[in-house]
């Protein structure tokens, strides 16, 4: 109202006291952001009124940030070529957002989430935890350690098979060279025998002939 204080009748007086406890009410309860946007307003009831359409629309965004994020987790796959590691952190991303929006879960919903967002390659693996007593109790987080430790020794026994494929075909080089040499020196030592048997029947031959001069040649040659 613009007109003085003292003007005002009792009723006026009474309203504008409710006005002014309403008021001081909201603003008591008001962070600084939300203070600034009602600072400015006449009354209560103005304030309140900013207040409800700012909530609404944030209710609105949170709804669907919080529709978006559930459907992302229903959909969610490990990657060609990703790390346990890297499944985790964008699974865990995912949940604590939604925990942040009101969304519930228990441990099995989650443990069971997270196996089967694994590809095929993990099945030996997903299969064991699944047979395990403690499959239901442990947390999501002990879950990603036992598949980070699966992982780690896989890449192990990979990097084995890799460097053991390298040395292979060395050996077999050698080898084949070792062999080739042996063969070699094996038709070397029958063709001096040979070469050995041949003289002795050709100089018998020459001695049953009787042509000493001729053996005596041969045997200088």
């Amino acid at each position: 109202m613009d007109k003085p204080w003292s003007e005002w009748n009792e009723e006026e007086r009474r309203k504008a006291q409710y006005d002014w406890n309403a008021k001081n009410i909201i603003t008591s309860s008001l962070s600084m952001d939300e203070f600034f946007r009602v600072f400015q307003c006449k009354n209560a009831k103005e304030m309140w009124d900013v207040l409800k359409v700012t909530h609404e629309r944030t209710s609105e965004v949170k709804r669907a940030r919080k529709h978006a994020l559930i459907q992302e987790y229903e959909l969610f796959k490990m990657q060609k070529g990703e790390s346990i590691a890297e499944v985790q952190k964008k699974f865990t991303h995912i949940v604590n957002h939604l925990m942040g929006l009101g969304k519930e879960f228990d441990k099995e919903e989650l443990n069971i989430k997270v196996l089967k967002c694994l590809d095929r390659n993990w099945q030996p693996k997903v299969t064991t935890i699944y047979e395990s007593k403690d499959f239901y109790i442990i947390t999501t987080a002990a879950l990603f350690g036992k598949l980070r430790e699966y992982e780690i020794e896989m890449q192990r026994l990979s990097e084995l098979e890799t460097s053991e494929k390298k040395v292979k075909p060395i050996a077999l080089k050698a080898s084949s060279k070792k062999s080739d040499e042996t063969e070699e020196e094996v038709v070397e030592s029958s063709d001096n025998e040979n070469l050995n048997l041949l003289v002795k029947k050709f100089g018998k031959y020459l001695k049953r002939k009787g042509n000493k001069g001729n053996q005596r040649r041969y045997n200088s040659k």
